[in-house]
Order: structure tokens, then sequence, then C-alpha cells
């Protein structure tokens, strides 16, 4: 029989798709392909090429295009902002183990988009940016909810400054405004050094802006398709003639409708931050950043993607599910305080305490079933929904890191304890006629009578607590090779309930090893390898409602890396490959309900290659993309989690007009090959009895930018988005989906000092 999802703590719940009613545990408001293959084998040749040369397109450092300065106040231990470079990579970064290091120099594949880049491209929030990252896939399954995968499992951990947050239910509520943030660094593979789990996707971490010591400001304005209109301001400088004191500003608001019907979204953002130099050798830093969305009319689930003769649905790319009166309120707090401390010996120690609050109000519509294209009704049918949510995290984080003599040989540290407290509130209040047929979708104008909600209530209420020791050494027994190696011993406890499953786990003492070698084999390039164990607590249960054991495994990477012209451009070729044992699957479902149960998995494989780009090819042309090939398998040696690409091109470029020094050009293209899901059995016509499988032919979408500065302080930038006008569905991570926005325009005016 096939089957259809409904809404479920953590994704829509299987159920047959006779079943008129549906008790979910909670809700939440919720180009040719020669062209693409072409493209992606000339992305891989240009890669590959500036890894075997020294000295492509680029001149010498005196004929580099000089860039207006940027002051900012910068303690040794840390890494130098993007902001004001004008480039789409970076020097360094301490992301993998809080060493501050060289993107050559770390043995893992780390992808940054760079402010510069994030300007360009009006990369405004969180699902734009991951968008452009190599090797990272948006799964956007509904409007206000998004889940992200890379080489083909979750991302399930983000950090703020590289302290860890991670998801509770493995995905984003909402979305994250760029507007308060330096850049945003993608680390891929496992990162259980700084994250207390290894899990093989990768890290995400932000990084915010900080005050300067020189006085600057900007304000931008912004207006583009669907009535988009935003107005960003930023301002910072020294707070006393001393400039010991130091503060910065940042507000963003934003009000677009959309080119789905009846969707709306309204988004205000605000950051502030002081800076002050309690003496020469110590600094106090206080900040707090608020994000508040409303959106009208989201979509909780998708479009059903097929009928029960197995045929494809198709509607039009503006076609939503959601209500007229359906709404999702969030917010986001975020504050911060850290002391940091430099010693005359070049050690440094630093204590963070962060406190993040994570808050939804919601009243939602989710539609469930199957069309039956043999009978007069839809077969489609209502399940609307009031949920609330309030999550609460505090972190706090404590190390020290510097440098040590063994060997007649300077070598680099850093040992730290970490902690954290996540407390989770959520309830579910079902609305009254539940199983009432709406009309069919190709017809749906939103109209239907918002309901009681007294049709049950079901929620959550638990504790995760964890502990964490870490350290990490660079060890250089000789001048061209580094050792890198280091371990993460955590404690994980959880208390509680979450719709009517206990949460109660210990883990204890486990111990996560990280080890990495890089070998300089010429002054432009070296060779790495790196291994790290995977440990990753789930909260999922067996037949018998037995907590599933974490999943365990092992991850390995080996590659090149280049750092040319000075370390303008960054390349990397990586080969990775993940083994996992008992990674949680649907097994069935509880006798006479709706809710799933799971069985662990063993061997679960993931390999694959990178080829990655970043920085200046030459004076004023800026490059940033890779291409990737990941191929996922279970231990029968079957495709696994094929809604996942197996080959993805991410590429974006921009380039400063010689003869029209003022005027910047630019482009970038996001292909992906085909995937697909399979679906159930089709129940009528012809095809009865065969599978039926969801497919997402490749596509390829690409964006135009033009920058033009009429002074040195007024700019205005054009952004011209999936100019091709492609159309093609969000995601097959469900079994619904909903297609991607069409072509847009966008253009900013900006005010600089």
């Amino acid at each position: 029989m096939a089957t259809q999802r409904c809404p479920g703590k953590f994704a829509p719940r299987l159920f047959p798709i006779s079943s008129q009613t549906c008790s979910a545990r909670r809700s939440v408001r919720q180009a040719p392909p020669y062209a693409a293959n072409g493209l992606a084998y000339w992305g891989a040749v240009l890669s590959l090429g500036l890894l075997a040369s020294g000295g492509v397109a680029a001149e010498d450092s005196d004929d580099v295009q000089v860039l207006q300065p940027v002051t900012v106040n910068a303690k040794a231990g840390g890494v130098a902002p993007t902001e004001g470079s004008g480039s789409y990579t970076t020097r360094a970064s301490n992301t993998a183990s809080r060493l501050d290091m060289s993107l050559r120099e770390t043995p893992q594949s780390v992808s940054v988009i760079t402010r510069t880049q994030l300007q360009d491209f009006a990369l405004t929030d969180i699902n734009d940016v991951l968008a452009y990252s190599p090797g990272v896939t948006v799964e956007q399954v509904e409007t206000d909810r998004t889940y992200f995968t890379a080489r083909g499992f979750d991302i399930t951990n983000f950090q703020l400054d590289g302290i860890g947050v991670p998801f509770v239910y493995g995905n984003l509520y909402g979305d994250i405004d760029t507007a308060i943030y330096d850049r945003i660094e993608v680390l891929r593979g496992a990162n259980g050094l700084m994250t207390g789990t290894g899990t093989p996707s990768a890290t995400v971490n932000f990084v915010r802006k900080r005050p300067t010591a020189d006085t600057q400001a900007s304000v931008g304005i912004s207006y583009g398709s669907w009535d988009n209109r935003r107005v960003d301001a930023d301002v910072s400088g020294a707070l006393l003639d001393s400039e010991r004191v130091r503060g910065r500003l940042v507000v963003s608001y934003q009000d677009k409708e959309s080119y789905l019907d009846r969707y709306e979204q309204e988004k205000t953002i605000f950051y502030g931050v002081v800076e002050a130099d309690l003496n020469d050798s110590t600094t106090l830093t206080l900040g707090h950043s608020r994000q508040d969305t409303l959106s009208n009319s989201p979509m909780w689930g998708a479009l059903p993607l097929y009928r029960t003769d197995g045929s494809a649905t198709n509607y039009d790319a503006s076609v939503s599910t959601a209500t007229d009166w359906a709404y999702w309120d969030g917010r986001i707090d975020s504050s911060f305080a850290e002391l940091a401390h430099d010693f005359a010996n070049g050690w440094r120690v630093k204590g963070v305490l962060t406190r993040q609050q994570v808050k939804a109000d919601t009243k939602l519509f989710y539609v469930y079933g199957t069309p039956n294209p043999d009978t007069s009704g839809s077969d489609l049918y209502a399940y609307p929904s009031l949920y609330g949510f309030d999550n609460e995290q505090w972190i706090a984080d404590v190390y020290a890191t510097g440098p040590f003599t063994l060997g007649g040989r300077e070598h680099e540290a850093v040992i730290g304890l970490n902690w954290s407290k996540s407390k989770v509130w959520d309830e579910s209040k079902y609305g009254a006629g539940i199983g009432t047929e709406i009309d069919d979708i190709d017809d749906w104008d939103g109209n239907y009578p918002d309901p009681e909600y007294n049709a049950g209530v079901a929620g959550s209420e638990f504790t995760d607590k964890r502990r964490s020791l870490y350290a990490a050494t660079r060890l250089k027994p000789m001048d061209r090779l580094t050792l890198i190696t280091g371990f993460r011993v955590t404690d994980l406890e959880s208390s509680g309930v979450t719709y009517g499953d206990s949460k109660k786990e210990t883990q204890s003492g486990e111990v996560v090893p990280y080890a990495g070698v890089v070998a300089d084999i010429h002054e432009n390039h070296s060779v790495y390898v790196s291994y790290t164990k995977i440990f990753d607590p789930q909260f999922k249960d067996d037949i018998d409602h037995n907590r599933i054991a974490p999943v365990k495994g092992d991850n390995i990477e080996a590659g090149l890396k280049s750092g040319l012209f000075n370390e303008r451009l960054n390349t990397t070729v990586a080969v990775f490959k993940t083994e996992q044992d008992n990674v949680a699957e649907v097994a069935g479902v509880y006798p006479g309900t709706s809710t799933n149960y799971y069985k662990g998995v063993d061997g679960v494989s993931s390999q694959g290659y990178e080829l990655e780009i970043a920085g200046e090819v030459s004076p004023g042309w800026e490059v940033a993309g890779g291409f990737t090939y990941v191929s996922i398998e279970d231990k029968d040696g079957e495709d696994a989690k094929t809604y996942v690409p197996r080959r993805m091109l991410r590429l974006s470029s921009s380039y400063r007009v010689p003869s029209l020094e003022r005027l910047k050009v630019g482009a970038s293209l996001s292909w992906q090959d085909d995937i697909y899901r399979e679906q159930g059995v089709a129940t009528t016509g012809p095809n009865a009895g065969e599978s039926i499988r969801t497919t997402q032919e490749d596509y390829m979408l690409v964006n135009l930018m033009a920058k033009y500065d009429f002074t040195d302080n007024w700019s205005a930038t054009l952004n011209l988005d999936n100019i091709t006008d492609e159309k093609y569905l969000n995601s097959l991570y469900w079994a619904q989906s909903y297609y991607g926005a069409p072509r847009s325009a966008k253009l900013t005016v900006n005010w600089t000092y």
C-alpha cells in the first residue's frame, strides 16, 4: 500500500493513505544536462590546474588592487575579520581546533563565505549562504523549517564564534539572518573535537562582527521582486578618546511578500556589542542579538508529489497549502560575555558564557493524503494545529591556548572545559475537524475555517546537559611537517519526556580522538590526512520502546591544499570516507498508532571527493566554489539517502572591470545531479502494485550581479537570481515538497563612511 507522511515530532510520520485522521505528536508553524556536466568538468579542471601551478594568471603583490583600509582592534589569538578585505577567502580559521591555523594548515575541508561574498550576492539568510557552500545541501522542506546535509548526513551543530549550539530536533526553525556576521565558516567532515559529537557531515560556524577602533558606518536600502523591502544599518567605533572602549550596533528590518500564494514575512534584527580593555592584557566583551520573525501563511508540510496511480503531480510554482489565517512567529535571543587575558609568554586564557533562547508561537495547517485521479474529490485532508516552542540554552566554555617548547622547537596547544544545559518545552494543541476533505490543491485559495483547538494536547518538557574536556596540540617536529592531535571527553545526561516517550539517557566518559598530519611538499602546497571517531547520541526508540544506542564509527580524510599568491588564493583536493554503525532507520509503526519505531543499521558508508577554490585568481577577479562527489551505501552495497545529490557544483565569481574601475560584475551557479525518493506502491490504475518513485532531474541555477561605485561613499548593486527561470523541487528529504523561487531581481543602494 502506498504511504503518505503525517506530521510528527521530527518529521511527518507514515500512515496508510486510506486513513482520514492522523494523530501526530506535535506540529510546528510552520539547464541542459550537457551544459551542467561541462561546467562541472571545467570547474574540476580549473581547480586542479591551479593546484599544479604556482603562478597562474595572478601577478606580483605590487600589482594587486589596493583596497580601502579597515582598522580593526584585534588582540593576539584571534582570526582577522573579512569585512573590508574585498576577498572571497580568509587567511586563517580556528573552527577545527580553536588553534588559529591557515586554511592550508587545517587538515580538513573548510569553506568560508566572507562578508564581501555575502554583500555581492545579497545572501541575507543562512539558507542562501549554505546554498553557496560547496558540498552542502539545503533541505528546505517547508517555508519556515529547514534541514541541512553534507557528505550525505544531517548537519546538527551550529557554532557562534566557535561555541557549539546544537539543534534540539535536528533542524532549523525559521532562518538566521546574516546582517550581524562577518563570515560563515563550514568545516566539512567530523568535528568531535569542538562539538562534542563526531557527526560526519559538517560544522557551521557563525563569526559575529566585532567593534572597530576607527569610526565606520553604513546604511543599505534594497527593493526586490514580490515587494521585498529591506534596510540595514551598521555603526562601529571607539566610545572613548583612548579607544579602550569600543562598540558596534547593527540593526536590520525586512518586509517581503513571496512567489508563494499568501506567504509574507517580516524580520527585525538587532545586535549590540561593547568591547573594553580592562588593562593592556585583558579584554571584556559583552553582546546581545535578537531576531524577530513574523510569517503569515507559512507552509507546514508541503505539496503531495504523486497520485494513487503512481503518476507525478505538477503544480504551479506559486501553489501553497497554507491557509490565510496560519502564522509562525519566532524569536531568537543570544547574549554573551567574554573575558580574555593575554600573558607575556604568548598564552591566552578566555572564558565565554552564552545564553540563547529560541521561541516559536504558531498556528498551522497541514494537508495530508494522496490525490486519486479516479474520484471526484481531492482525497486530501485537513490537519490544523497550534504549536508553542521554548528552548533555553546556557553554554560555558573556558580554554587556554599558547606556545610551548619541546625538543628545541616551538609548538602550540589548547586545553579547555565546556558545559551546556538546554531546557525544552513545547506543546501541540490539535484542531477540531482533523480529517475533513479539502478542495483540490490546484484550486486551493487558503480559505478554510479556523477551528477550535480542542482535539487533543501533547508536548515535551526535557533537559539535556553536557560536560566536556578537550585538548589539542599542534606539533612541529620538523619545518615541513605538522602533527595535530587531540581528544574530547564528554558526559551526556538527558531527563524528561517528549510526546509520551522518556528522554532519560546517560552517556559517560565518551572519548572522541582526533589526529591530523600536514606535510609541506612545496612552499605553496601541502598534503594532509586526518582521522576522528564518530559518536552521536540518538533519541529514537525501538519496537520495545528502548532508546537506540548512539551512532559510532570512523571518519578519515586526505587531500592536497595550496595557498597561492601569498595566501590570496586557496585550493583543495580532498577524498573522504566514513563508516557508521547503529544508524537509526524507520522499521515500522507501533500497532494501533501512527508512531514510527526504529532499528539500528550497521555498515552505512559514505565516500567521495571534493575540489575547491577560493580567493583572488588575478587582480580584481575573485572566485569561490567547488565540485563534490559522494557515494552513500548501506551494508548491502545499495544506494542510501537517494534524496542527497551525488554530484554538486557551486561556483561564484566577481570581477572588477579594469577599464571601468568603479564597476564590478559577477555570477554564481549551482548545479546538482538528479535525486529521487521511493514513495511506496501505486494502488489504482494500470500501474497498481508497482513502486512509486519521485524524481527531481538535474538542474542548474544561475545568478548575476553588478555593482557600481558612484563615489567613495555611494554604490548600487543589482542582483538577478535564477535568470533561466528554472522550475525545481526544493528537496526530496520528505515525501512532500514545494517548488523553489522563479526568476527575481533586487536592487540595493549602499552608503558607507
